[in-house]
């Protein structure tokens, strides 16, 4: 678990660290988080990794993944969330949020923040969700300029810079590998080719594409859902849920209400929430507990206690 009040691990060295498990050779699994305590189950269940998906935090706020959230509330819950373990966090920032200046103001954004990385898409404003139809993208020329100008705004090194193209779902197959390699000569130190269909389409492009790759393995969109497995061997880097926890969420909110409204009590759903005794876990509470009072029995040299 984490140090009380923020992560045992600096926000440099959880740069790092993200830097040397890109180039490890093992695929690193980052469930997404939308609240800092699903963030510590994520740590506490043994992944490498956080991600912050733009979609579930939009969703979070009861807001659609149009675009609508702002580059100071997805900073602020982004650094909640990454203060909340020890592991590096990567966060979606969406298109940049506003011309390429503002896409080199957004990655120092983040970087105060305390996040370890973040995407950049080459979608047009307003953005939609990767995986819906109607979607536009700018032109390549128009994405090199957005990510020169966040790799220009990085201060640490370390900071991860993804590219996402969503070329596939809107031109083809071949356009999303080309406009990944000129990401790639602009500074982008990662790729996520969004709504892939299936094994084959995830091989060609980590065949073609000389870098690290992502992938996107979210429920009910275009792609086939593939199994760790499957992305190790085929040499990909990342694997992300980006959204899997909110809907697991969602779903058990949705059904344990329903259950409280027919039967006009929560007795019988008592087995399928966690206990406040664990929740008390990941909250540290004893820990908050003895730091309390080791403060109110403190006594200072020559003093009797």
């Amino acid at each position: 678990m984490s140090a009380l009040f923020s992560s045992g691990v600096s926000d440099a060295d959880k740069r790092k660290n993200l830097r040397a498990a890109l180039k490890s050779g093992e695929l690193q699994r980052w469930p997404g988080a939308f609240s800092p305590l699903v963030a510590k189950i994520v740590a506490d269940a043994g992944f490498e990794g956080v991600y912050v998906s733009g979609a579930a935090l939009s969703a979070d706020l009861g807001l659609p993944d149009i675009g609508l959230t702002t580059l100071t509330e997805v900073a602020a819950r982004g650094g909640a969330i990454a203060r909340a373990t020890d592991l590096p966090t990567l966060i979606d920032a969406d298109t940049g949020f506003g011309e390429p200046m503002s896409a080199a103001r957004t990655v120092a954004t983040l970087e105060d923040a305390g996040l370890a990385g973040c995407h950049l898409e080459d979608q047009v404003n307003p953005k939609r969700c990767g995986h819906l139809d109607g979607k536009e993208v700018v032109s390549t020329d128009e994405m090199v300029r957005r990510l020169a100008a966040a790799a220009g705004g990085r201060r640490d090194e370390n900071f991860v810079i993804c590219a996402r193209t969503d070329a596939r779902g809107v031109e083809d197959l071949d356009s999303a590998i080309a406009r990944a390699k000129a990401y790639i000569d602009a500074g982008a130190d990662m790729i996520f080719t969004e709504a892939l269909k299936d094994l084959d389409e995830f091989k060609r492009f980590r065949d073609e594409v000389d870098a690290p790759l992502l992938a996107n393995m979210t429920e009910f969109g275009k792609s086939e859902l593939l199994t760790t497995d499957q992305l190790k061997s085929i040499g990909y880097n990342v694997v992300i849920y980006p959204v899997t926890t909110l809907r697991l969420a969602m779903g058990a909110v949705e059904s344990g209400l329903a259950q409280i409204a027919a039967e006009g009590t929560q007795a019988n759903l008592l087995d399928k929430m966690q206990h406040r005794a664990r929740l008390y876990e990941f909250l540290q509470y004893a820990d908050y507990n003895d730091f309390d009072s080791s403060i109110f029995t403190y006594s200072r040299p020559g003093e009797q206690s």
